[in-house]
């Protein structure tokens, strides 16, 4: 009876283990901007803003955003936080022009990026992607207060549950042994 309670117990161990290790291993993925094709144009309302949708999705490191608009008609350029604020579109740091870009968020904290057309920034078309900080990684999110937009997803609870499960577990399989 007690070596099918230490099979038992081992089996759920190692579950548990699989299971936390694998939500930590989150793949690469391309993010369609605003989530359809069409969606980089000057919004018809606040609740219709792009950042609106950037501040409901969660981006990693190794993502990218991929944009379908009309190349002819539009562009994209990532820009600085002050040219994103004061809607500059001068001296972008990257401008993409196909109707069909893609751009690899390749660092932790905000990446901006506005219209390359005329007026349509002061219109609304723009918006600030929050790139999460790996959770192996050492350095801080961005504060929030560090720029003008979206505010950072909040972390949930629920990573320090499964540190406790994790080291409940193991304290109970060892105990066994």
């Amino acid at each position: 009876m007690a070596g099918l309670s230490t099979t038992l117990a081992c089996s759920s161990l190692l579950l548990s283990l699989f299971l936390l290790f694998s939500s930590f291993s989150a793949e690469a993925k391309d993010v369609l901007v605003g989530g359809k094709a069409g969606a980089w144009k000057v919004p018809s309302s606040q609740s219709d803003s792009l950042n609106a949708w950037a501040e409901s999705t969660r981006f990693r490191v190794g993502d990218s955003l991929v944009w379908k608009y009309d190349g002819a008609k539009d562009s994209v350029l990532q820009v600085t936080k002050e040219d994103y604020v004061s809607c500059n579109t001068t001296n972008p740091i990257a401008q993409y022009k196909d109707g069909n870009t893609k751009v690899e968020l390749d660092r932790p904290g905000p990446f901006y990026f506005v219209s390359g057309v005329k007026g349509n920034c002061e219109k609304g078309q723009k918006f600030i992607v929050v790139v999460l900080t790996p959770r192996h990684s050492i350095s801080p999110a961005p504060s929030p207060a560090e720029f003008d937009g979206p505010a950072v997803p909040p972390t949930s609870s629920a990573s320090s549950f499964k540190g406790g499960l994790v080291v409940g577990l193991g304290l109970l399989a060892w105990g066994l042994f």
